[in-house]
């Protein structure tokens, strides 16, 4: 210990003039070089940067304008029948010059004797001749014409071509896809507030109640979806309405096990409990404080179940349980062109390449939409 008293005065009484005084300059807060960047437009920014994903998107925006504009792009309605005309190879304005797409139809196993015959086969409506054959002893032949002219119909353009009914497949086609977004669009947005309002009750009350609910969604998925579905179809018949609620019948349960994780995953945080203490009912604490934060992975969600109910659609039209005649969807045209496919594969191949291309298109935009919205890279260049 040291004594105070051994200390001389003069250094325990310093005079205010032994001291100076000393500051650190005040340089102020460093200016923000950028703008403050709130968390949807840093997601847009980095979905903005996903080629693959933006690319995707401008396919949906190309297939939801064909759908609402396409039907009125010529003449034809989707019910128009002319069985002169049926089954006619897809014939496109200028492609044809190329050779693609040209009205062209190669007529197999016909009669040598018939295919030289310039009455029933015109020498210049015929373009080629090939696989020469016998069958049975008689002379067979490939011929591949122009199937406009030999039907006498030259002026006429089918851009996909026409079905067995003589009905125009490109204004059935995306009328068919209009019906099939339309379809997707309501069950889709039906599931999700059914399961938002659903996972909200139960992970923010838990206890039983999440029990109890949670055990109704295990039973809801164990009963087989095509027994259920086929039962209401039986029941209301095959409708737009009757589609819509078969593909609400579970669809709900993904998103509603989504929200209620993200429930219990915020419903602890402490602006929810200062919430609380000050008095916030229920209903403002589940709808306004804890939503809000799993809008990013609601919205996510609902882009992923879209391309699954255009498919769910397709398949029910495409094994009978979807929309009836004359209403065209993806899936009904499927069906109809699979009988023909060996004949005439065209009435397959356009619905096969649009159906195609919505599921790679939502898919590709889905991820690139789940990864803009994760939170844990927000901020990445």
């Amino acid at each position: 210990m040291i004594d105070l008293n051994q200390i001389p005065y003069d250094i325990l009484n310093i005079p205010d003039s032994g001291f100076e005084a000393v500051s650190v300059p005040d340089i102020g807060d460093e200016a923000f070089k950028t703008k403050p960047i709130g968390f949807f437009k840093d997601s847009f920014i980095r979905l903005n940067k996903n080629k693959a994903s933006m690319c995707a998107l401008g396919f949906i925006f190309l297939i939801v304008f064909l759908a609402i504009f396409a039907p009125g792009f010529n003449s034809y309605t989707y019910v128009q029948q002319n069985l002169e005309l049926r089954n006619m190879p897809p014939r496109i304005p200028f492609l044809e010059r190329f050779g693609i797409a040209d009205g062209s139809m190669l007529m197999k196993n016909r009669r040598l004797s018939t295919v030289q015959d310039p009455e029933q086969f015109p020498p210049a409506y015929v373009k080629d001749i090939r696989n020469e054959r016998m069958i049975s002893g008689v002379p067979v032949v490939d011929v591949r014409v122009d199937y406009y002219a030999l039907m006498g119909v030259k002026d006429l353009y089918f851009w996909f071509g026409s079905d067995y009914l003589g009905r125009d497949l490109f204004t059935r086609l995306f009328r068919g896809a209009r019906i099939s977004l339309l379809i997707a669009l309501f069950s889709v947005l039906t599931n999700v507030i059914i399961g938002t309002i659903y996972g909200s009750i139960a992970g923010y009350y838990g206890s039983k109640a999440d029990m109890v609910m949670m055990r109704i969604c295990e039973i809801l998925t164990g009963i087989p979806y095509l027994v259920v579905v086929m039962m209401f179809m039986l029941l209301l018949g095959t409708s737009f309405i009757t589609i819509v609620i078969a593909l609400c019948i579970t669809g709900w349960i993904g998103t509603a096990r989504l929200i209620r994780a993200q429930f219990y995953r915020f419903k602890g945080r402490e602006y929810v409990l200062a919430a609380r203490t000050l008095g916030v009912s229920d209903f403002a604490l589940i709808f306004r404080h804890i939503l809000p934060n799993s809008l990013g992975p609601i919205i996510t969600r609902t882009m992923i179940e879209i391309p699954g109910a255009i498919f769910a659609e397709a398949f029910l039209s495409y094994i009978g349980l979807g929309l009836q005649a004359p209403e065209p969807s993806i899936g009904v045209m499927l069906a109809d062109g699979q009988r023909v496919l060996l004949l005439f594969p065209y009435q397959t191949f356009f619905p096969a390449v649009l159906i195609s291309i919505l599921m790679i298109s939502f898919n590709l935009f889905s991820n690139g939409l789940r990864d803009a919205l994760d939170p844990t890279k927000r901020g990445e260049d």
